[in-house]
């Protein structure tokens, strides 16, 4: 045999060595031609290879992604029914509203803290306490935390947050826990109404009609109670906490624009800041002139109200 192909069907002796060696390569005599479609096979294969392996790569990422947004809409979800169930308890025996805002505003010093400590467990190039604060004060500006940006951008959003919590809180004193629920989730209406107004936003017909049923909603329900009495009281306790939420949105977006995790950590400990040394003297009024006023100090519920606390920070 010539190691041309042999008639019916007979392999040739290339055939036969290459079938032996696994490699086109081995054999000098064999076909230049052959050789180019073996590598060609082999390139396609390994692209195929390549390509499969990337989409079950991006399948994975997106089905993570999804999971860790579905715990983190369930973690908001079950803090703030807990949140809303622990101050109603509360309110039985300890009816001091806001004490239990300030209280609690208090805790959020401890945000930045916390996310510090999950970018020690996580990240691989390590940060010290103040590299890592000075990179997330740059929500502030170029020059990071100043006085005076402690002073002009805080206090507003200090006072929103402490508005919106406390509106809140008075809500749940004339009103069941369902019903404040129910009209603190219209603050996404109004979100949205601010945003197309302050912000320029694109016009929606979709979100504007979700708006105006919101709104109808509010209504109902304080139709259903006549307008009179705790409930209209409590319903405008809740639509004011709504809207006190919503302009807290709106300008931070406004001012301080897309924040990533650390610099939302870093802002958020710093209203606690700012609340806990510019805002104590508020309860301290208050308790004075007998507003809210309690005694012995052994009759504060610490354990409930500690557990406010935990669980506003998840929200």
């Amino acid at each position: 045999m010539d190691g041309k192909a042999a008639p019916n069907g007979v392999a040739t002796i290339e055939d036969r060595i290459l079938r032996i060696t696994g490699y086109y390569g081995y054999y000098p005599g064999y076909s230049s031609q052959k050789r180019e479609e073996g590598t060609q096979t082999h390139t396609e294969s390994s692209s195929q290879e390549a390509e499969g392996q990337t989409r079950c790569q991006s399948c994975t990422s997106t089905f993570l992604k999804l999971i860790w947004r579905f715990l983190i809409i369930l973690s908001v979800s079950s803090s703030w029914v807990g949140t809303t169930q622990f101050v109603k308890i509360t309110f039985e025996t300890f009816d001091c509203p806001f004490f239990m805002t300030w209280f609690s505003t208090n805790w959020n010093i401890m945000i930045f803290p916390i996310y510090y400590s999950g970018h020690l467990a996580t990240a691989q190039e390590k940060q010290s306490p103040i590299k890592k604060f000075r990179e997330c004060s740059r929500i502030f500006g170029e020059d990071g935390l100043t006085l005076k940006l402690f002073l002009k951008r805080t206090a507003p959003f200090s006072i929103l947050w402490t508005l919106t919590n406390y509106l809140y809180l008075l809500a749940l004193k004339k009103l069941t826990a369902t019903d404040v629920s129910a009209l603190f989730c219209c603050n996404k209406a109004f979100v949205f109404l601010l945003s197309w107004i302050v912000l320029k936003d694109r016009f929606m017909g979709a979100r504007i009609v979700a708006a105006i049923m919101a709104i109808t909603g509010i209504v109902m329900m304080a139709y259903a109670d006549g307008f009179q009495g705790d409930s209209i009281i409590g319903v405008a306790y809740a639509v004011g906490s709504a809207s006190t939420s919503a302009l807290y949105k709106v300008l931070f977006k406004m001012f301080l624009g897309s924040a990533n995790f650390g610099e939302a950590a870093h802002f958020v400990s710093t209203l606690g800041f700012f609340n806990f040394i510019f805002i104590s003297v508020t309860p301290i009024i208050l308790y004075f002139t007998k507003v809210e006023y309690w005694y012995p100090f052994s009759a504060v519920p610490w354990g409930y109200l500690c557990g406010v606390a935990g669980l506003w920070l998840g929200m």
